[in-house]
């Protein structure tokens, strides 16, 4: 097994924004810093830009600037290209990609190399043309944008990465670390990611089909009115409401309400229902330590077997996996105990016996 070269690309020598660092940090920590004792060579990191940033210090730079040896034309010897993002002017406002990035990444691809992107780096792949025909997916809060500008692309906004083999593509943030501990695996084995993620204290392992962890809020075209039944109807989650309920609310026949909420919103009663149900089961595992069987009454799912269900269904992981995930609230204080509790009895000296 062989880590390689890993090239990272960084689009914004000049004033890169504070709030880039995190991706950009992500694939410099797991591939940058030798572990000798995992594995021997470990992966070679290449910083790669534009040639910019030589001339960007001084008082009048912005943010912080980039100086590196490798430049974009090295990309095309690297094994393994990362793309942690891309401007913001290019994602939020339609700027256009660079062009010399964007044959850079076709030249590299081309020649072999294993592609990445993290978070908004997607779109530089798609303007590439690496995304067409293929699953991909970004942060949630860009994965519109993406599919809309880009309707080759199969864009996939409910996981946190997707690997195609040659190409492979993350949400964003911490999505990104789990997509780099996968590439380790990938590489060098299990044992060596494990033993790497546990040094970072992070888990060792998050499938790239778990759901992002997303407010799925329901935007409402009022246009028909809707918006007052449906605040009316979140009031009232735990109740056994249906599709006539609604409609009576609204003073129209089932048949109608239906057609208008799905015009509104593009999914129907039942789902609209649901998903409202799913995301107030959320908000209680989050930031209260009440029971999962409470936790599916308070949220109109009914039974803890029906709430755990519709968990892994929709969301990918169980309602403990996801309380785990957002501890919160007096369920955080709760763990807080529990773990001081068990360090103090791990720190205590015990006979185990020999089998």
């Amino acid at each position: 097994m062989s880590a390689g070269t890993v090239a990272v690309v960084v689009t914004e020598e000049i004033g890169v924004p504070s709030w880039d660092l995190y991706e950009l940090s992500i694939p410099c920590t797991v591939f940058g810093k030798p572990q000798p004792d995992l594995a021997d060579p470990w992966y070679e990191l290449w910083l790669c830009g534009n040639g910019e940033g030589d001339r960007a210090w001084g008082p009048a730079a912005p943010g912080f600037s980039l100086r590196s040896p490798y430049t974009l034309d090295d990309l095309v010897r690297a094994d393994t290209v990362v793309v942690p993002s891309v401007p913001d002017a290019c994602v939020e406002e339609g700027a256009p990609l660079p062009s010399a990035l964007v044959e850079a990444l076709r030249r590299a691809h081309g020649a072999g190399a294993r592609m990445v992107s993290l978070c908004t780096g997607a779109f530089a792949f798609a303007e590439a043309g690496l995304l067409d025909g293929r699953r991909a997916t970004a942060h949630w809060m860009h994965t519109g944008d993406l599919a809309a500008r880009y309707p080759a692309v199969e864009v996939d906004d409910s996981v946190l990465y997707v690997d195609e083999g040659d190409v492979l593509t993350s949400a964003g943030l911490t999505a990104g670390l789990d997509l780099c501990l996968h590439l380790v695996r990938r590489d060098l084995g299990a044992h060596v990611a494990n033993q790497l993620a546990r040094r970072m204290v992070v888990p060792a392992h998050r499938p790239g089909g778990q759901a992002q962890f997303i407010d799925q809020s329901v935007p409402v075209n009022d246009d028909e009115g809707l918006a007052p039944v449906l605040e009316w109807a979140r009031a009232r989650l735990e109740e056994p409401l249906t599709v006539r309920d609604l409609a009576r609310r609204a003073a129209v026949s089932p048949r109608t309400f239906y057609r208008r909420l799905q015009s509104a919103t593009g999914t129907t009663p039942v789902q609209w229902l649901l998903s409202q149900r799913l995301q107030r089961a959320r908000e209680l595992l989050e930031s209260t330590d009440l029971p999962v069987e409470q936790v599916a009454v308070r949220s109109g799912l009914g039974t803890a077997n029906n709430l755990r269900h519709h968990f892994v269904n929709h969301l990918g992981v169980s309602p403990a996996a996801y309380r785990r995930a957002f501890p919160g609230g007096s369920y955080a204080g709760a763990v807080g105990r529990e773990e001081s509790v068990a360090s103090r009895t791990a720190r205590a000296p015990r006979t185990v016996p020999m089998t």
